[in-house]
């Protein structure tokens, strides 16, 4: 969400905001320009700047990529849930540190506690946790966990 915002922000700061069609070819249904004040409100600092440095030259595709990154991430997630594993298991645990891994590509450097904190919000933010609980019931609780569990993982 953080990225999209912060794409949508320099488009519109430069002057080339994207079209409707645009904004719902990359993003769905999802209206970056919603959550703008939130953004700067609740994260303004060093990730966000980044965030915005980095998705700034993306475009359509690379946006489609990371997207679909994201979504295998949590789907893989979801998987794990419904087959039963719990979230300190190595899967889990290796999706977590996937996700991780997935934020540093594409928006910016992640800590296991940044990370920590983006599980907090999972599993606290109602938007959030519709996000996850569409994939599977449970699911942002899971996350969170596996999250958790990663981060005591690395830090042994």
């Amino acid at each position: 969400m953080i990225g999209a915002i912060d794409t949508a922000l320099d488009a519109q700061e430069k002057g080339l905001a994207m079209t409707k069609e645009e904004m719902f070819d990359v993003f769905g249904d999802f209206d970056p320009k919603l959550h703008e004040a939130e953004v700067e409100q609740r994260w303004a600092g060093a990730a966000v700047d980044e965030s915005g440095r980095r998705t700034r030259r993306y475009g359509k595709d690379q946006w489609r990529e990371a997207i679909e990154e994201g979504e295998s991430i949590v789907t893989a997630f979801a998987e794990q849930l419904e087959a039963g594993a719990t979230p300190a298991g190595a899967p889990a645990m290796d999706l977590a540190e996937e996700h991780r891994q997935h934020i540093g590509r594409w928006f910016y450097e992640c800590s296991s506690a940044m990370q920590a904190g983006l599980g907090e919000l999972y599993a606290s933010d109602p938007r959030f946790m519709e996000y996850y609980e569409k994939y599977a019931p449970g699911l942002a609780n899971f996350v969170k966990a596996a999250i958790d569990a990663n981060r005591a993982r690395s830090e042994t």
